[in-house]
Order: structure tokens, then sequence, then C-alpha cells
């Protein structure tokens, strides 16, 4: 025996037992040769036991697992391949994976798992990738990963994460790529990242990095591939990107201003870099990549005169290639930057003797001569704090402050004081600190800020006050800070939409308030003439039970979460004309009226609807929304009909799962768009009992319905759910006999005015001693 190999003595066992076998489970399909078993879509609350002990590939996607017990799969310890995506999954158990040592692929996508505990992989010492994208991960404990000494890829894409901890992926001897792009990450520790000595890829993008992570980066010398694209930096300093194999930068649509010639002199071998889509109006020289062979601009506001010469000479003699256009002046404009010459790049009037120095410098020398750098000066930093004069960072975090320190450097623009004991916050707390830009006070355990608190920060533009213990906000809270676009209040014990407090706020763009204790949201509030820029609104993990008419008016209104709320009717959106994403999930709603969605029916793209206890949606209840939604879903409800989706041609994501679905004629309609479209639906036959789990695309009953079968009229106009619950029919055709209440006469209603949804806002520009436009 000792000279087969394992998986030829796999393939023998496996022959020689396939007559005795016979183990494959009832909902299961099983394929003996290739030793597979795909139990798709069963709605399996538990790892079936009857699986064959040789499977070596099984696909248990789309259940209902929701836990993952300790030994859930020690009868299957020869899988190879293990797919568990969409199964409801909320927690990993300690030993849950202990005897699958022989595993190279699994799959835990698109599931809830909030917490990535000690031992979760326990087991898994030939894992070599890891899918745990979209899920709703905000911690990684240590020692998560440090039994994956042969992972080489892991997916930590679409979660909550917001910080990553030293040492997080310890233990990862042989990862080569690590995603982790589409999270909340603002903050990441110096040793996030030790111990990944042979990383060479790293996905940052779509976070929220302020500055370039240069400390935590510096411990990375194999990584050849960076995106840090979409996040909020406005500056790169001298010597940010210290990373001596890096090869491809993308720093694309980001909010950058200015970026120093030096901030990539660490970085002799980068060949590729992403500036596109920034605010970048020029750019000098940089100094210390040797190899780079394309820059790309693409999307700057770069104007094309004198100050833009002496970069079009460089990428001239050093081979670069220059992407992009010029966006003035005027007779410039859109003109390649390629095909620019040092000559059409001139100053005029009261630039002339910038001009002349340029081409002075450019005849003598060649090149321009950089200018002396003045001394250093020592800089003051509170007790128990570190400042950073070059990056402009100053941070005083878990110093078991009790009042906020005084004397930071003038030009500090991020002000880190998490983690400490501040209680309350006094009028002029900050003093000296109009140049900061994002100022961090979570875990402060804050309940009280006096009016005027943050006066004089005039340049504030991100305000982190997450988890603390503020009951309510006076108005006046954030005077003094008129630029103030991101604000977090989520994880405190507001009992109200603080509208009062955020009526000085005009720039606000985007407000978090999940985790609080509100219970209604009232006109006195209005979005409109409160904060009447504010795009994104999160209200997630609230206590709301009713949301009064004209509560969330707002003509820029672009997303709105409600969801694990205890709403039971559906709210009014009738002002909020411009809202693209609306997620109404985990709120106790049972009846969706007709066009229920009209109001917002021209700009919504997303919507989310799961877990409700819906029983019933008019069949006009989608009426008005059409191919601009992009996804729609509806998972773990009681519908037994659906209305018609034919007219939401642009779907590209649809959930209809867990639903008891009545598979007779009048859903007819449902199974022809189910066979028209390309995308994939899954949905499957509650009601009757025979075809019970089955798919709706898989079922017979169809083919006896006339062609012409359509859902009855309905006679029910109802505004709430029936009280009155009608056990399903095999003829959907008779009428409920519930009474509804007369509707209500409306008043119209003059038309608002059009207005165009808001950008994103640009974070304020970080000044240098430097020559700008």
């Amino acid at each position: 025996m000792h000279f087969f190999s394992a998986a030829a003595f796999l393939l023998i066992l496996a022959h020689s037992l396939h007559v005795k076998a016979g183990k494959c489970p009832r909902v299961c399909s099983c394929d003996s040769t290739k030793l597979t078993v795909a139990c798709v879509g069963k709605n399996l609350t538990e790892v079936p036991p009857t699986i064959d002990e040789i499977t070596l590939k099984l696909d248990l996607k789309n259940n209902n697992l929701q836990e993952l017990s300790r030994g859930a799969f020690t009868h299957t310890p020869y899988l190879t391949h293990l797919n568990l995506q969409r199964c409801n999954i909320i927690k990993v158990k300690e030993g849950a994976f202990r005897t699958l040592g022989r595993v190279v692929s699994l799959n835990l996508a698109y599931n809830k798992i909030d917490i990535l505990y000690q031992e979760s992989f326990d087991g898994l010492s030939s894992l070599k990738e890891l899918f745990l994208d979209h899920n709703r991960v905000e911690e990684i404990q240590p020692g998560a990963f440090t039994q994956l000494g042969f992972l080489n890829m892991l997916a930590l894409t679409n979660n909550q994460l917001v910080y990553i901890p030293n040492m997080a992926f310890q233990g990862l001897n042989n990862i080569k790529w690590l995603r982790l792009s589409y999270n909340s990450l603002n903050n990441l520790a110096s040793e996030a990242f030790a111990g990944l000595f042979t990383l060479n890829r790293l996905s940052l993008d779509h976070n929220e990095l302020q500055f370039f992570p240069t400390q935590t980066m510096n411990r990375l010398r194999e990584l050849t591939r960076l995106d840090m694209s979409h996040n909020p930096m406005i500056y790169l300093g001298e010597e940010s990107v210290s990373m001596a194999k890096l090869t491809h930068l993308y720093l694309d649509h980001m909010s950058l201003q200015d970026l120093s010639d030096k901030a990539l002199s660490g970085a002799p071998l980068l060949s590729h870099l992403g500036l596109s889509h920034n605010q970048l109006r020029y750019l000098e020289p940089l100094s210390g990549p040797k190899e780079l062979s394309s820059l790309n601009l693409t999307g700057n506001p770069i104007y094309c005169n004198c100050y833009m010469r002496p970069l079009r000479q460089w990428a001239s003699v050093k081979g670069v290639k220059l992407q992009g256009a010029c966006a003035g002046p005027p007779h410039l404009s859109d003109e390649p930057l390629q095909a620019v010459t040092p000559l059409d790049l001139r100053c005029r009037s009261h630039q002339e003797q910038l001009k002349d120095e340029f081409e002075k410098d450019n005849e003598s020398a060649g090149s321009i001569t950089q200018p002396t750098a003045k001394p250093k000066k020592k800089v003051e930093c509170p007790v128990n704090c570190d400042c950073d004069t070059e990056a402009h960072h100053a941070t005083c975090e878990g110093q078991g402050h009790t009042k906020v320190p005084r004397g930071f450097p003038t030009q500090t623009q991020l002000l880190d004081l998490r983690s400490n004991h501040f209680h309350y916050l006094p009028a002029n707390g900050f003093p000296g600190a109009s140049q900061v830009v994002s100022l961090h006070l979570e875990l402060c355990k804050i309940h009280e800020i006096e009016r005027g608190a943050f006066r004089g920060m005039k340049k504030l533009f991100y305000l982190y006050l997450s988890d603390n213990d503020l009951t309510s906000l006076e108005a006046g809270a954030f005077a003094g800070a008129p630029e103030l676009t991101y604000l977090h209040l989520e994880g405190n014990r507001l009992a109200q939409f603080p509208g009062s407090a955020l009526t000085l706020l005009p720039s606000l763009f985007v407000l978090h308030l999940e985790r609080n204790a509100i219970s209604k949201l009232e006109p006195t509030g209005l979005l409109s003439s409160v904060t009447p820029k504010l795009r994104e609104l999160y209200l997630t993990n609230n206590t709301i039970t009713s949301i009064a008419k004209g509560a969330l008016d707002s003509a820029f209104l672009g997303t709105l979460h409600l969801d694990s709320n205890q709403l039971t009717e559906m709210p009014t959106l009738s002002e909020a004309s411009n809202l693209e994403e609306l997620s109404l999930s985990h709120n106790s709603i049972r009846w969706v009226g007709p066009k229920a969605f009209q109001p917002v029916s021209q700009s919504l793209k997303r919507l989310y609807m799961d877990q409700m206890g819906i029983e019933k949606m008019s069949r006009d209840a989608l009426a008005g929304l059409g191919p601009g939604l992009r996804a729609l879903t509806l998972r773990g409800n009681q519908l037994e009909e659906l209305p018609d989706l034919s007219p939401l041609t642009g779907l590209e994501v649809v959930d209809l799962q867990d639903n008891p679905l009545l598979c007779d004629c009048p859903l007819l309609p449902l199974r022809r768009w189910m066979e028209n479209v390309t995308l994939e639906v899954i949905a499957t036959c509650g009601h009757p009992p025979e075809v019970r789990g089955q798919k709706v695309r898989d079922v017979q009953v169809f083919k006896s319905c006339p062609e012409s079968s359509s859902p009855p009229v309905e006679k029910v106009v109802a505004t709430r759910p029936p009280k009155v619950k009608v056990k399903p029919q095999r003829n959907l055709s008779k009428a409920t006999g519930v009474k509804a209440k007369p509707a209500k006469p409306k008043t119209k209603l003059p038309k608002p005015t059009k207005t165009r949804p808001q950008k994103k806002p640009v974070a304020p520009k970080v000044t240098k001693n430097k020559k700008m436009l």
C-alpha cells in the first residue's frame, strides 16, 4: 500500500465501497465517481450526517445552518473543498473544522459572521484559500488564524472592520494576497500586518483611511502590489511610502490635493502609480522610483502652466508615460499630458517672475534646484501623547486622560484621543486645533457635550464620537465646526434624533446613528431644513417603532438604513426623491401595500427587505420600479406569492429564498420570469405539501396551467397587515374575505423642485510651504 499515493488510495477505496456505500442524503445529489456531494438550497439546518465519509467536495451553499457546532464535519475527514456560502451562519464554534486537515478551499462568503474567534479555524492545517467576504465581521480576535500556516489567499472584503489590531493575522506564514476592501477601516495598528513575511498583494481600497499608514506598511517587506483607492486621504507627506519591493501602487479616487515629491522616496522599484480622480492641480517630479513607467493622472484638475514643466521634462527624460489631460488654461483644455511640450507650459502676467526662475534653472542645471531644508524645530507635545509634525498627526490613544490635553502642534490635522475617560467635553475644549481635519473621540465615556465644545475647529471634516454614553445632544453642540461632513454617533444611548444639534452643520453629508435608543422619528427634525445636504443616514439597530410623515424629507438623501428596528408599517418616503439605497430588513412589517416605493421609483437602486415576516405584498407594491433597480432581497419572509418582477430588467442581485411560496398557476408569471433572466434566482415552494421544499423552477405543476393564467385581481386594499391569517389554498382565485379599512382621502401636495443629488464632498486642502496655485 505504501507505493500508492493518497489520491489513488481514495479512488480505490471509493470503487470498493461504491456498491455498499449508499450514503447519499435524500435531499442531496452525489457523484460517486468524482466523490462530490451537493445539497444546495435545501433549507438544511445541520450538516447531513449520512454523507459518505470519502467525499472530497461538499457543496452546502444556500441553506440555513446558522451555527457550525463543534465536530460538525467529523464524518467527512477526506474533504478538500467545502462551500458554505449563503447559509445564514452567525457563529463558528471552536473545533467546528477540527477534522478537516485536508481541506484546501473553504467558502464562508455571504453569511452573518461578526466575530472571528481564537480557534474558529482550528484543524484547517492544509487550507490555501479562505473566503469570508460579505459577512458582518467587525472583530478579529488574537490567534484567529494561527492554524492556517499554508493559507495563500484570505478574503475579508465587504465586512464591518473599523480597526485592525496588532498581530491580527499571526500565523499566516505563506499568505500571498490579503483582501480587506469595502470595510470601514479608519485605523491600522502599527503591528497590524506583523508576521506576513510572504505577502505580496494587499487590497485596502474602499475604506476610510485618512492618512497613509506608513509605520504599518513598513512591516510588509515582500509586498509588490498595494491598492489604497477610494480612501479619503488628502495628502501624502515625505517618505510616506517606504516599501522596497513595491511595483504597483493605486491611490485612485481619493481626495489627494497635495503629494510631496519625496512621498515615494522609499519605493525604488515602483513601476505603476495610479493617482487618477483626485484633486491634484500639479505635481512635482517624484524622487525615489527608478523604474516608474506609468503615472496615471486621469480625472485630476491639472493646470498646465509652468508649474507642470518640471514634471513633463522629468517624464520625458525618465521615459514615464503620463496618462490624463489638462484641465486648464483654456487653450490647453483636454490636451493629453503626454502630448504637451515644455514650451506649452507657460506662466503669464503676475507669474512672469516664476517663469523666469524656472527657465533660468532649466538652462543652467537642466533641472529644478531643491530648496535647502530648514532645520527642524523641536515641537512640544502634551504629556503621554505622540506628535508627528511631518505627518501632522497627534495621538493620545488609551492614556487614561480625564481632560482633553492642551498644547498640540498648531498644524495638527489628525487628532486621535480615543479610549480615554473624558466623561464630558467643555466649551472651547480644543483650543489651537483650527487645522484639525479628523478628530477621534471613540470610547471616551462621554455623556455630555457643552455648547461650543468644538468652537474654532473651522476645518473639522471627520468627527468620531462612537461608543460613548451620550443620551442627548443640545442645540449648538457642534457650533464652530461648519465644515463637519462625516459625523459618527453610533453606539451611544441617544433616545431622540438629534435634529436641534445638527442645525449648525450645513455641510453634513454622512450621519451614523446605529446602535442607539431612538424610538421614533418626528417631523420636528426635518432633514430638509436641519441637514440640507445629508446624503447618507444610518439608523440600524435602534428601537424605532414609528416614522411621522415628513420626518425623512430630504432632497438629497441617497442612502437610508432602517434595518433591525421595530417598524410595523412601511415608512413614508414622499420627499426623498433621490433615494438610491433603502434597507428595511429585520423589521416586523407584515404587509407592503400598493405603490409603496412610487415616490422613490426613479432613483432607487438597492432595496433590502429580508427577515421581516412579510405575509403579503400588493401586486402593485413595486409599481414604478423598473430597470434602475439593481438589487432586491426578500429572503426569510412568509410570502406565498410575489408581485410582478418582469419590469425589473436591471436586477443584478435578487434573493427570494426561505419564503413558503404557493406553487400553483397564479405563480406562473414568476416561473416564466425566472426562465427569462440570466441571473440565478433561488425560490422554493412551501405549498402544497407534495412539492414543499422543491425549487419553483423544477416543479411540474405549472405545465397544466392555462397560458393566460395570471394572479387574481386584488379585492383587498389595506394599509396594514390583515388581522385574519388565511390558510393557503390550492386555488388562489378565491377572495380572502378580509375586510379592509376605508382609505383616508389624500391631500394633494405641491410638487417639490427637482434637485440633483450632491457629489461626495472633498476634504479640506492641506497647506504646505510649497508653491501652489
